[in-house]
């Protein structure tokens, strides 16, 4: 076997390694959708869109909101912007377009409100969804954010004692993880097909 082919091979590995490790990131589980114990559910929003077509929402609370839409029907995707209430394949932050759940993670430090477009795809007539809200209560507050620093506080002793730093970070770079680790992905896709 020369270098070349065992190349292509350890990559396919890799890469069906990856593909496997994502679904189950991005589809935890089919039955029952287990969440954290963390996330608190806002919303549970129910539609249906026509091909080609746009459904506005408005998100104006405040802090780490998850978004977990499922196309029940057809093929329905997320478009998030802080700068516009009317996002689109143009003018957007954040996206998922995928054919199945589509996840979304808009940071706290977002300007509210902030503006959620829902597409159809123009595959189907129509295409129905459900997308829950969830917020995310274990992420600290900015302490330069509206005055919410948390200064430190004194025990029995008198000894001071600071905020402790959650899994917030570890979860920070799990993220930022996942998206290097799927670009990473595309490229070899692009490379071997």
């Amino acid at each position: 076997m020369d270098a070349f082919s065992m190349m292509l091979y350890c990559s396919t590995l890799v890469v069906a390694l990856l593909l496997s490790q994502a679904r189950g990131f991005l589809h935890p589980s089919e039955e029952g959708d287990s969440v954290p114990e963390e996330w608190v559910l806002l919303h549970v929003v129910q539609g249906h869109i026509g091909a080609g077509n746009y459904s506005y929402l408005r998100l104006n609370h405040d802090g780490r909101i998850i978004l977990h839409m499922r196309s029940l029907k057809g093929d329905a995707d997320l478009y998030v912007s802080d700068k516009t209430l009317r996002p689109s394949y143009d003018t957007y932050k954040l996206q998922s377009a995928t054919c199945g759940q589509d996840v979304l993670v808009v940071p706290g430090d977002f300007v509210r409100p902030v503006g959620i477009g829902i597409y159809g795809h123009p595959s189907y007539l129509e295409s129905e969804f459900e997308m829950r809200v969830f917020y995310d209560q274990m992420v600290p507050q900015d302490p330069f954010h509206k005055g919410s620093y948390s200064y430190p506080t004194e025990d029995a002793q008198g000894h001071q004692k600071f905020p402790q730093s959650s899994e917030e970070d570890f979860q920070e770079e799990e993220s930022i993880f996942w998206t290097i680790l799927i670009g990473l992905l595309k490229i070899i896709l692009e490379i071997l097909f």
